[in-house]
């Protein structure tokens, strides 16, 4: 079994559905899926933090199986776990949102498997996915590429905390997610958990850019292509949160075609979900 793990609210349908469609549709493997999703109920905090609804679950689970058979989601409530350790605590605020902290309970989930590979949801995939999950990481907490613009502002080895290959009982031994929490209570950080991994880790395996490419698609060689938001100097030095669901954007902008046969599916999928009234 590969074991995917996405967090979130009920706002990540977009982004899940099609970064699962890139995962089905560019991996060759006859081992079966288990698609992980962590969500909550934070709404006191904001009205759209609300966990993910069941007919998201039921309408991807249809997807995946559509695939193999075999292929599971598994959603998993962590908000009595948020509550307990981050509730009032000085990364509620996170840069994104608060459900960015809550991979930090892996440790703690009952029969969570010992390779779990965590993914952002603005993420796709441009080759197989084996490629990274197949990666040896026994000796290791977890793999990481660095972050793009970290690696140069911060240090080398900073890691971008959106694709994350966790060895889960290293983890353990080491209280690496103990340790982050423990971080994350103690005061605030500019990258909210991707501060607090980093100094959590006491041995992390670097991986090459091409496993979490946050600027550029190579199209021979990226694994991962992660629309985070990115600097453009062109017409004028900006900011801009380019996401693959932007699907115009993506063409436009960027000049992609190579997402389009997952992009198509996306699109008549979703358009499927909102016609049966299952949103």
């Amino acid at each position: 079994m590969i074991n995917i793990l996405f967090c979130g609210n009920k706002g990540v349908f977009d982004g899940v559905l099609t970064t699962t469609l890139s995962i089905l549709k560019r991996t060759k493997t006859n081992e079966p899926f288990n698609i992980y999703l962590f969500t909550m109920d934070v709404s006191h905090l904001d009205p759209k933090y609300v966990p993910i609804p069941d007919e998201h679950v039921n309408f991807l689970t249809s997807v995946v199986k559509q695939y193999n058979k075999d292929n599971l989601v598994t959603k998993i409530d962590v908000t009595e776990y948020y509550n307990k350790e981050f509730a009032a605590c000085p990364n509620e605020s996170a840069y994104c949102s608060p459900y960015t902290l809550i991979r930090l309970f892996a440790d703690q989930i009952p029969d969570i498997p010992e390779k779990l590979l965590y993914l952002d949801c603005d993420i796709m995939l441009n080759r197989d996915v084996t490629e990274l999950y197949n990666i040896d990481i026994s000796d290791y907490e977890f793999a990481a590429a660095p972050d793009h613009y970290g690696k140069y502002l911060i240090r080398p080895d900073y890691i971008n905390a959106g694709v994350l290959l966790f060895n889960v009982t290293k983890c353990k031994e080491t209280d690496l997610f103990l340790k982050a929490r423990n971080n994350i209570k103690r005061k605030k950080w500019t990258f909210a958990d991707q501060d607090a991994l980093w100094h959590a880790a006491s041995k992390k395996k670097m991986l090459p850019q091409k496993f979490n490419d946050q600027k550029f698609l190579h199209p021979k060689t990226t694994v991962i292509r992660h629309f985070s938001k990115r600097l453009f100097w062109l017409p004028y030095p900006h900011t801009a949160n380019i996401k693959q669901w932007h699907v115009t954007k993506v063409h436009k902008i960027f000049g992609y075609d190579q997402f389009d046969d997952i992009l198509y599916e996306y699109i008549y999928l979703k358009t499927k979900f909102e016609r049966e009234g299952l949103n």
